[in-house]
């Protein structure tokens, strides 16, 4: 199994200059927690509803004025469609990340993995690894 056999199919994704509101309306119209950014179809960060909360509504800025660019998180994890299940389990345990970025071998975005979407297909081992990715930095 490898990262094609989970991922998302085609996500939704921005510009660095679209609207929050806007990245927000795509999250809720396409049912997901985050929204990679693009510039030319290649990923050059990628915008998380936590992202939003922290970086712009708890900080007490106005998302209503704001761009993806201002809040993304980069640069962007990215794995290939062929990249092995063990190999994506390792990245988001080393990084601590719960979404993944899947790119085609012009490096434009096809997909992405989200911890939900290994946890759909978890056996036991790969359940612990989804738990390790979400312990908090300090507890290991």
């Amino acid at each position: 199994m490898d990262v094609r056999d989970l991922m998302t199919n085609d996500p939704a994704c921005c510009d660095p200059d679209t609207g929050l509101q806007d990245v927000a309306r795509m999250m809720l119209d396409n049912d997901c927690g985050a929204i990679p950014v693009c510039d030319e179809g290649k990923p050059v960060g990628i915008v998380s509803d936590r992202d939003i909360a922290i970086r712009a509504v708890a900080e007490g800025r106005n998302p209503i004025g704001m761009t993806a660019s201002e809040i993304m998180s980069s640069p962007v994890e990215t794995v290939m469609e062929d990249t092995s299940i063990d190999d994506l389990l390792d990245l988001m345990e080393d990084k601590q990340i719960r979404r993944v970025v899947v790119v085609d071998d012009e490096g434009a975005v096809c997909g992405i993995v989200a911890q939900a979407d290994i946890a759909e297909y978890a056996s036991d081992e790969v359940a612990e690894v989804v738990q390790e990715i979400s312990e908090p930095q300090g507890s290991k």
